[in-house]
Order: structure tokens, then sequence, then C-alpha cells
């Protein structure tokens, strides 16, 4: 009976912070404040949030989100851990992380200990999605071979259309700054789709709803993320898409259900080694 209550205090905590940023609904374009964007998340049973990894902000609005929807036991599934695993809270936050598969380094600890530190406060569970980087290598190089059995079952049965297989292509293509030999375009499509359908599995798999997906802004996408499969596997069932985007956030209004945008984080150039590299052949 004072589930109300929990989630308006925290709704309080937040109402007031990061005037800055602003929440879109994309169906029209309308702003939405953060109060009926927690009440959408908390009517559903699917909530996928994305993230621009090295974007702190992004963290922090998302570990705010969902200290507001704690009175609604949700289930919490990351990108960052590794399917099957769950994490044990300890003392320690990094090593308990680590101890599912998170690769600190990689993901640029601690950049999501705002995310992961109120997971843990709030008691929720939290278990990984992802499948093993070495299989996802074997997949990029041997193709449908290498999938696992459940896995290669899930993307058979739910395929790209063409039009979401191009923009996939054109996105991998851009992740390596144009330096992609087209032959390895089907291999990385499939490990994306791969890792898309290991966290599918693991957010149906989840016990407690809203079951919540944190990853990446590829892999929450409504053409050929996450939301794809739920849609082919789970027709009937709510889920929302949350893509966290940075001003002037062109061009991607219409892959999520809301699109929540915040001022950029300062970043070199990620394709200088790719350019340095191919002038030097010259």
């Amino acid at each position: 009976m004072y589930r109300p209550l929990t989630l308006l205090s925290g709704l309080l905590f937040i109402c007031c912070a990061h005037s800055a940023e602003r929440i879109v609904d994309t169906r029209d374009g309308s702003t939405v404040t953060r109060e009926q964007l927690i009440e959408v998340m908390a009517g559903s049973e699917f909530v996928l949030l994305g993230e621009l990894h090295d974007n702190a902000a992004h963290h922090r609005d998302r570990g705010e989100l969902l200290t507001a929807l704690n009175s609604h036991a949700p289930s919490v599934v990351a990108e960052h851990l590794e399917s099957g695993k769950t994490v044990v809270a300890g003392s320690d936050l990094q090593a308990d992380l680590e101890r599912a598969g998170f690769d600190a380094k990689g993901w640029g600890w601690p950049l999501h200990q705002p995310l992961f530190a109120a997971v843990i406060a709030a008691g929720m569970p939290l278990s990984g999605g992802n499948i093993p980087r070495a299989t996802a290598r074997n997949i990029a190089r041997a193709g449908a071979s290498a999938l696992p059995e459940e896995i290669a079952q899930l993307t058979v049965e739910a395929p790209l259309d063409a039009e979401a297989r191009e923009k996939l292509d054109a996105d991998l293509l851009h992740g390596h700054c144009g330096q992609l030999d087209a032959a390895m375009l089907p291999g990385l499509r499939l490990a994306q789709r791969a890792r898309d359908a290991t966290m599918f599995n693991a957010l149906r798999s989840a016990t407690q709803r809203p079951s919540i997906l944190v990853a990446g802004n590829g892999h929450v996408r409504l053409d050929y993320g996450v939301p794809s499969l739920i849609r082919h596997y789970l027709p009937n069932s709510r889920f929302v898409s949350i893509g966290f985007a940075e001003e002037p956030a062109i061009g991607v209004q219409t892959q999520y259900h809301y699109l929540w945008i915040t001022e950029p984080t300062p970043r070199s150039d990620p394709c200088a080694t790719f350019k340095t590299g191919s002038k030097a052949g010259k």
C-alpha cells in the first residue's frame, strides 16, 4: 500500500536536477517529463534503456530512473555482463561485477558505477545478458556454425528484413570508421544479432516484471535490436524502448519510442587511429 509513496519520493529526488536535458516522445515530437516516462516504464513488461557507453550522464540518469522505479520490484539485465551470470552483492562493487563477466577496463570503469550502484542499492536482481566475447568473435569469423543452438534458433526464426539489415550494416561500417572489409559484414551482423538474441532470452527469462535491459543504443533500437525479437516472439507484450542521445540528436528520432537527450560528452576523434594509419600507409 505504500508503493505509490515510494515512487513519489524517488521522483522528488530527481525532478529538479539536470534541467538542460530533455525527453522526447518520438511519436509526435512532444517533450515529456521524467515522471511521465517513469509511469510508462512502470506499466511495461519490458523496458529497454540505451546508452552511449562513454557518456557518464546516461549512466547517472538511468540509475536515478531505476531508483525511482524500485517500488515496482523490477529485475535488470545488463549487456555488460555475461549471460547466465548473476551479480552477488558484496563489499566491492567492481569485484562483484567482474565475477559476473564485467570488463572494467573495456567499459571504462567507473563510468557505469552510478548505474550499477543504484541497482545493487535497491536490491534488484542483476544478471548478464551478453554472449562471451570469445563466442562473439567466433561467430564473426565462422558464421552460423559457431552459434549456440538456442541462439541459432532464435535468429533463424526471426530474421531481419532487408531494410533493417542495410541499416545495421551501415552502422557497423560507421562503427569501424569506414575501414571495414565488406566481406566481414555478414559475420559481424550475425554476431550482433546473436548478442541481441541472448539479451532477449535473458530479458524474457527474468521472473520479475518489469524486466529491464541496460545496453548500448544499438541493442535497443526498434528496427534491428532486441525490440524486433520482442515483437516477433512476444507480440502481445507491453514494452518501451528509450534511447539516450546527445544534442543535437539528428537522425535518431524514430529509432526508439522515447529519446532522452543530454549534453555531449567531450571525446577525442575515435577514428583518429584509423586516419593516422591510413595516411602512414600511403
